[in-house]
Formats: C-alpha cells, structure tokens, sequence
C-alpha cells in the first residue's frame, strides 16, 4: 500500500461504506426472545462481546417474519456511566445515501430524471464541459463518476498520516459548528486529482457523488433535498424517528459519539454536537435501529420506489470502499452475500458514530446495529491499521444477527 492510498484510507473513512463496529459496557439489556428461534441469551451475548472488545455502546434490533429482538449493551456517556438503550437516535451516516437514491429514482419514474443522461445537463454549472458530459446520473448513484471524495480536503489537517506527529485533530475541530454550502464541497472533489475515468469499474465511493444528488434533486423539484427525501422517503415509509439535523445537536435520547481516529485521540473524543452541513444528503439522517428496518423493509417491498426502479437500484458493479475494501453497489444500496443468503442496505460511520442496515432479499430477516465508537484501529510504524478485537466481535454479532443459529439457519431459496 502506498503513502498516498494510507492516506486516503484514513482520511476518508467517514460519512462512507467501510466496515462498521460496535461494543459497550453496563449490562446488556434485551427486549424480546431472538426472531426465528434460538435464545436471546445468543443474541444478547454476541452483543455482548462487541461491549468487552472495547467500544462503550452498542444497540441493535433484528427481525424475523413477525418477531423482533432489541437489544442494548454498555454506556451512552463513559462520564456518567448512563447506559444504552436499544430505542435510541443515532447519526446513520452513509445509510442516508439509500434515502437519497430512492428520492432520485422517484423523480425518474416521473420522467424529471433520466438515470443515463448527463449531470451537465442538470447541473451544467457545477459539473461543467466534458466533464459534465461523460458523467451520468447513474455513474454518481453507483460510485462510478470517477469524482473524488471532498473530506481530505475540507478536513486537510488529518493529512499528516501516517507520521502521527504531522496529523492532527485540529481539523475536526475547526469544523464541528462550520457551516458548509453543498457548491463549496463539491468543488473541492471537482478540483481533486479523478480517481478515476467516468463509468469505469471498479469504481470509487465518493461522498462528493451524492451532494451532486442532492443538488439534482433540487434542481428538478423546485424544492430542498431535505425537505423533498423527508416528504417522499421518510413519511412515506411511516419513519418517525428519522430526519435531517436542524443544527448541531440530535433530538431526543441518543448516546455520545466517541472518535478514536486510530489512537490519534485517546482517550476518544465526544463528537456527538457537530454541524453535520459538511456531509449533507450523502450522510447527514439522525435515525433509530427501528425506523432503519422500517425503512428498507418498505423500499424492498416496493412501497418506496416501484418494482422496476428496485430493480435498477439492486443492479450492482464492484466499487472500492474509502477503506479500499471491495464492495459490490448498487444505486445507493449495497449486496452482501452471507452464508444465509443475499442482503441488501447500507453502512454509515461519521464522527463517532457507526451504523449497519441489512435487509434479507426475500424481506424476511433484518439487523440493524449501531455504536458509538469508531476508527479504534490502531497505526503501526508503516501507517497501516491494525486488527482490533472489536473487528471480530462485530463479525460475529452481524453473523448472529442476520443468519441466527449456524446449525438451524439454512441458505433461503434465491
């Protein structure tokens, strides 16, 4: 791995899709016996171990057909020791970028958006010449525009790495109550080296692709993106505890978001207060473990967008994470083949705080996980993260929860 690619691993590993974690530390409180069969001790254990691997937080909800599980291990705030609770409100970070892909494929089952045609078209002025040519609609839904990710560059004092003595958090700070305009990030990833040709694969994650999105969509609604993803997404899903930030503060009950940023903060940081304007329509959404279920059970179920658009949305191409890991990604939705079958959704990390939403294709079985710890993972001399044995305990938390008893849980039917 080269300096450059160090770099960009870990200065780009928020608001994106990279490997998510969790952990806690009170008791671990469940709500229902575990969806499907088996014991909420099984559960409830896994989550557990993600608590005693290190994080303070951890919360979860998973479902079965008709039967749900929710569960809370460890701390919302390591000063008072207030515990977890599995009904709280967290900062979802990527998983928003399903709730923008669906308003935008909305707007194209009503003819205002062509999925092929050109962004120059739309947005001629922020994505101008060949540039806005070759670029498509669908290449900025499925990370394949080639456009680079703007966050090194609004947060350039965590370019330093990996020599830790030249990075710093100072931009983290210089930033948590900035108010960023969409135009401003935008031109920070146009001016970015490419990562890549348009419509190449595999193609780039790139939060820079979605804040066009979010500029698309008010272009061709007359209206905010905010306001439009809230209307026709989250009320129509039934969502209530779901919704863009009005400030830097979270609504209603909700843990402290704790940033390690790869031992360069310890102890790790409360980031849960931050102005969230530098991230916007590609991971802004506050929402709860429930209403993410919620939510891609009625978009896989076509109560959101209509069958031939969950198909376009489900049509995937292999995409490198902003931890450089593979992914395979659809239009705002990602694939995840597991022992149990096919899933679909999404994972989010901002500041903090980290999410995982996945749905099974046949609609059936749902996890959705949240902490309130990231990037635990600490350097070595090379620059490179190292193995954390939160990595693990998630691993094994995610397999319990999307697939239940390994003897008793047999691939369903494709």
């Amino acid at each position: 791995m080269t300096k450059a690619k160090r770099i960009r691993l870990v200065v780009c590993a928020a608001a994106g899709a990279v490997a998510l974690s969790v952990s806690a530390s009170a008791g671990t409180v469940a709500a229902a016996p575990e969806p499907g069969g088996g014991s909420t001790a099984a559960l409830g254990t896994a989550l557990e171990g993600v608590h005693r691997a290190g994080v303070p937080g951890v919360f979860a909800e998973v479902r079965d057909g008709g039967r749900t599980w929710r569960g809370a291990s460890g701390v919302a705030d390591t000063a008072t020791g207030r515990p977890v609770t599995p009904g709280m409100r967290q900062r979802v970070g990527s998983v928003t970028k399903t709730f923008t892909a669906a308003a935008v494929l909305q707007q194209a089952e009503r003819g205002r958006i062509r999925l092929d045609a050109p962004i120059g078209d739309y947005l001629p002025q922020l994505v101008p010449g060949e540039r806005g040519r070759k670029i498509t609609v669908r290449m900025l839904l499925n990370n394949t525009s080639g456009i680079p990710d703007y966050i090194p560059y609004a947060f350039p004092s965590l370019q330093g790495f990996p020599s830790l003595p030249d990075m710093s958090s100072r931009s983290l700070d210089e930033n948590r109550f900035r108010q960023f305009s969409p135009e401003e990030l935008i031109e920070l990833g146009l001016s970015a080296p490419p990562a890549g040709e348009p419509g190449a694969t595999p193609g780039v994650y790139s939060n820079t692709n979605y804040l066009l999105l979010g500029q698309l969509l008010e272009r061709v609604t007359g209206t905010s993106a905010e306001a439009y993803i809230t209307r026709n997404v989250i009320e129509r899903a039934g969502l209530r505890e779901t919704s863009f930030p009005s400030g830097p503060w979270i609504e209603g009950p909700h843990s402290r978001m704790y940033e390690a940023f790869y031992g360069l903060l310890a102890p790790p940081r409360d980031y849960s207060v931050y102005n969230m304007s530098w991230t916007g329509t590609g991971a802004a959404l506050v929402s709860t473990m429930d209403d993410l279920n919620r939510f891609y059970a009625a978009l896989l179920d076509g109560r959101i967008v209509g069958r031939s658009s969950l198909a376009e949305m489900q049509r995937t191409v292999p995409v490198r994470a902003l931890d450089g890991s593979p992914i395979q990604y659809g239009l705002g939705l990602h694939r995840v083949d597991t022992r149990c079958g096919t899933f679909w959704g999404h994972d989010g990390t901002v500041w903090g705080a980290g999410t995982i939403s996945l749905t099974r294709s046949d609609g059936r079985r749902q996890m959705s996980v949240a902490v309130n710890l990231q990037r635990w993972n600490v350097i070595d001399a090379s620059g490179v993260p190292q193995p954390h044995p939160i990595d693990a305990a998630l691993s094994a938390l995610y397999d319990r929860a999307m697939c239940g008893d390994p003897e008793t849980r047999p691939a369903p039917a494709e």
